[in-house]
């Protein structure tokens, strides 16, 4: 079942945080390492779970993968309202602030630029 997958997928708070940053736009996985303060294969085993659970889309660029919340229309409902959810916890603007800080030191995410 969809629903289902999508919320096992999202009972963590640090793939909570992914989501969150990935409203951003696309996002590397080093970028997102850097954000959580979290290990390369911690970060992976989440984003893994993640693109299983349906919530997120990857591509790869060379050695580099970019992650994004999943372009799927029964998705956009979903994200809206965690986008919403995100302001009523500190860590979560927090996040978005040290990601935006990240990219304009020169940061590999390649798309956060239009957001900024």
């Amino acid at each position: 079942m969809e629903l289902e997958s999508y919320f096992k997928g999202l009972a963590d708070r640090n793939r909570l945080r992914i989501i969150n940053l990935l409203t951003m736009g696309e996002l590397c996985g080093c970028d997102i390492q850097y954000v959580l303060k979290v290990s390369q294969s911690n970060v992976s085993r989440h984003l893994t779970y993640l693109k299983n659970s349906g919530l997120v889309a990857d591509r790869r660029n060379g050695f580099r993968v970019y992650y994004r919340l999943s372009p799927k229309k029964s998705n956009a409902g979903l994200f809206a309202f965690l986008k919403q959810a995100f302001r009523d916890d500190k860590i979560f603007p927090a996040d978005i602030k040290k990601l935006r800080a990240a990219v304009k030191e020169g940061a590999c995410t390649i798309s956060m630029e239009e957001h900024a």
